[in-house]
């Protein structure tokens, strides 16, 4: 337990130097050993922290020349998730790369027609919140956790609970930063949540599940400029 407060520390202090040193896309960071000097840890936390930072995105580790900045969070991140808690709200997304594709993929094969029409109704809500100027993170929250209870298997949904306070400061953060953006960038995540629903609606299991993957791999890279 203490290491992996240590490793969030390091992971946040790792953050810290690429936003204030104005570190780019493609800069190389301090080595293993340097940042574990500064932060006064072992280089097995700090070697975590990276490993961490990999897997959301924002560094990459090549081989034998050490770990490179992959992408800014974006400045409009930090409005919605404190840097304090940027490695807890990311890394809820490998719990639900595990958790909510097996549900899509269960929700496909046992979803009851009431289900379904609970799905499809969370899905207009939340087209016409996104469509809108209005917030619209209820409504993806809503759409989520419906597909949790297509399950018909309570644990589902009692995990996706557990998670709630985390995912929904990155749904706020999803949809802002989007809408900062483009309108395509709002159409690719309404175009995302029609193909997770309509796995579902034809009953396709792999469908379901591999789409609903997709669709958290892209709402985690919104997240980065």
């Amino acid at each position: 337990m203490q290491e992996g407060r240590l490793a969030d520390r390091a992971y946040t202090a790792i953050v810290q130097i690429i936003n204030e040193d104005g570190l780019a896309t493609g800069d190389r960071l301090p080595s293993e050993a340097r940042l574990a000097e500064t932060f006064g840890m072992s280089r097995t936390i700090v070697r975590e922290a990276l490993v961490r930072l990999a897997a959301d995105g924002i560094t990459e580790a090549r081989r034998g020349a050490g770990s490179y900045v992959k992408r800014r969070p974006s400045e409009r991140l930090g409005s919605h998730v404190p840097l304090d808690h940027l490695a807890a709200a990311l890394g809820t997304y490998e719990v639900r790369f595990v958790v909510e594709a097996e549900a899509a993929r269960l929700a496909a094969q046992r979803r009851s027609h009431a289900q379904m029409e609970s799905i499809e109704a969370a899905l207009a809500g939340l087209r016409r919140a996104l469509l809108s100027s209005e917030p619209a993170h209820d409504e993806d929250w809503v759409l989520h956790r419906s597909i949790a209870e297509a399950t018909g298997n309570g644990a589902f949904v009692t995990i996706f609970e557990c998670l709630r306070d985390e995912v929904m400061r990155i749904l706020r953060a999803g949809v802002d930063i989007s809408r900062s953006r483009p309108p395509e960038v709002i159409d690719a995540m309404m175009g995302e949540h029609d193909a997770i629903v309509d796995a579902i609606r034809a009953q396709d299991a792999d469908g379901a599940a591999l789409a609903m993957r997709w669709h958290l791999s892209q709402g985690r890279k919104r997240l980065m400029p």
